[in-house]
């Protein structure tokens, strides 16, 4: 029988298995809306709409998921999500229909990251939590080495919607483990060392919290980057660089599977620095990714496109994991659902302008994707400003004055 001190380890990877399966979707849908596309005739603008229709729903849900979390435990938020989504998964047959299914599939999804960030600041003392985020972060690289190969492969083979259906099928075998597996801290078992008192706190009085402010900045900035690229690379390399399905997949497995190194190595790292020097350090990663961006750009040939996108994504893997458990570390445990929730409505509503708003400027260019890489260059820089501004010690200060 598992000790109860190593069950947290159980729950992580619970945690992973539903957050894989998750960005499993999400991932597809990118390789999918090639033969979608085809298949509804559609331009470059409604391309860019069902790609962002995920994100609206999966943005609105952030807020509501993480304060549910905080009331009614994080297990009974996290099994309903998932079986939602599965639910939604697959059900489409026209350009309206895709875009709602996907729009109600991202509710489904919404409250998964701040239900897990309450799980994890449960079951985790603070000294594990951003080696704990990392792994459970890590299932996005995972599944962007994956995913890539697998959707390519499949597309040749099956229909873009018998994938669906098949995603839809393996989240309903996660909801059955959930339900037997999946536990809350049991009442009187005390993980909490964050920096700041454990007094209840509102949303209100967190999002007068400017730390929060900037993490959200900081997390829409650098997920605009995260889904610009993920969205639009297949179809860029595509229309562009003129590869094929195959040679698309393999390709764009490199700076996903560069990117799990980074997610693990992050995690270990940012344990062991001190507040204030990992922020620094993030921020000037901001910078470097504005310059790898504009070096994608101009790459002359695939392979150094390649070899930049990687070192983005390297780049990325450090920042994500800082601002996702920095509130793990910095707030209370009672609202650390909540919190993350605010701060990932940022990284959503990224997802929800950046497919869109680049669909918008490839056509309008005519075909160019240079404003495309502008854009991200800008958000890479904006992501920066947001992380330099933070200051610990000042923000135990103003989260202490909130609460009082």
């Amino acid at each position: 029988m598992l000790a109860r001190s190593n069950w947290k380890y159980v729950i992580l990877f619970l945690l992973f298995l539903g957050w894989s399966l998750g960005n499993l979707d999400r991932f597809i849908i990118n390789y999918a809306i090639l033969d979608i596309s085809k298949d509804l005739h559609l331009n470059a603008s409604s391309t860019g709409i069902i790609l962002s229709s995920f994100f609206a729903g999966y943005a609105l849900m952030q807020i509501p998921g993480g304060w549910l979390a905080d009331r009614f435990g994080f297990k009974k938020v996290i099994t309903i999500a998932v079986l939602l989504w599965s639910l939604f998964t697959g059900m489409a047959w026209s350009f309206a229909s895709i875009i709602i299914i996907r729009f109600l599939f991202g509710l489904g999804e919404g409250s998964y990251f701040p239900s897990a960030s309450k799980g994890i600041a449960g079951w985790f003392p603070q000294q594990e939590r951003s080696r704990a985020m990392s792994f459970l972060l890590s299932s996005g690289t995972i599944m962007g080495v994956v995913t890539p190969i697998l959707a390519t492969q499949l597309m040749q083979t099956i229909s873009w919607r018998s994938i669906f259906y098949i995603i839809g099928a393996i989240g309903l075998v996660i909801t059955v483990l959930f339900v037997f597996l999946l536990k809350e801290k049991q009442q009187g078992e005390k993980t909490e060392t964050s920096a700041i008192p454990a007094k209840q706190m509102t949303l209100k009085e967190i999002v007068k919290t400017p730390m929060i402010w900037n993490l959200f900045i900081a997390y829409f900035s650098i997920y605009a980057i995260n889904w610009g690229l993920m969205s639009w690379m297949p179809t860029y390399l595509a229309e562009v660089r003129h590869l094929n399905l195959t040679d698309i997949g393999f390709l764009s497995a490199i700076p996903a599977f560069v990117g799990i190194i980074g997610m693990f190595v992050s995690g270990f790292v940012l344990d062991k620095l001190s507040d204030g020097k990992d922020k620094t350090i993030a921020a000037v990663f901001g910078l470097l990714m504005g310059v790898f961006l504009c070096l994608m750009a101009i790459s002359p040939s695939v392979g150094m496109f390649i070899v930049f996108q990687s070192a983005v994504t390297l780049l990325f893997s450090f920042n994500v994991i800082l601002i996702a458990s920095a509130p793990l570390k910095m707030l209370p445990e009672s609202v650390v659902g909540s919190a993350n929730g605010f701060i990932n409505t940022g990284a959503q509503a990224a997802g929800v302008l950046t497919p869109m708003l680049i669909g918008f400027l490839v056509q309008s260019f005519g075909g160019s994707y240079n404003a495309a890489f502008a854009l991200l260059i800008i958000c890479a820089l904006v992501c920066a400003i947001s992380l330099f501004s933070i200051r610990p010690a000042k923000v135990v200060v103003e989260t202490q004055n909130a609460v009082k």
